[in-house]
């Protein structure tokens, strides 16, 4: 019965990081800042994330660009092991040894 209740654990700790993340996810993209440039396009980028930005050629289009690509980069810098500049992630060394025996 105690590795179903961990395994529990474990998914509500997947559940509220996820959660942590999507908010992080939509409270930078709230910082996003938008230029009608000379072509009639817009270009979108998120201040402090250097390389996160987007084109098209509306301001909704731009919008859903923009987060699409910042979701790929936050994903690919997570897995990378990268800073992400202000989200912290905390790692229970714990619930690495308890998922590694679930592994087996």
């Amino acid at each position: 019965m105690g590795g179903v209740i961990q395994s529990i654990d474990f998914f509500v700790a997947v559940i509220y990081s996820e959660n942590m993340l999507s908010e992080f996810i939509r409270k930078q993209l709230k910082r996003a800042k938008y230029k009608f440039l000379k072509d009639g396009s817009y270009f979108g980028e998120i201040p402090g994330f250097s390389g996160v930005w987007a084109n098209a050629k509306n301001l909704e289009d731009c919008r859903a660009e923009l987060q699409s690509a910042f979701e790929d980069w936050v994903l690919f810098k997570l897995k990378e092991g990268d800073a992400i500049p202000g989200l912290k992630i905390g790692v229970d060394k714990r619930w690495l040894v308890k998922t590694s025996e679930y592994a087996r």
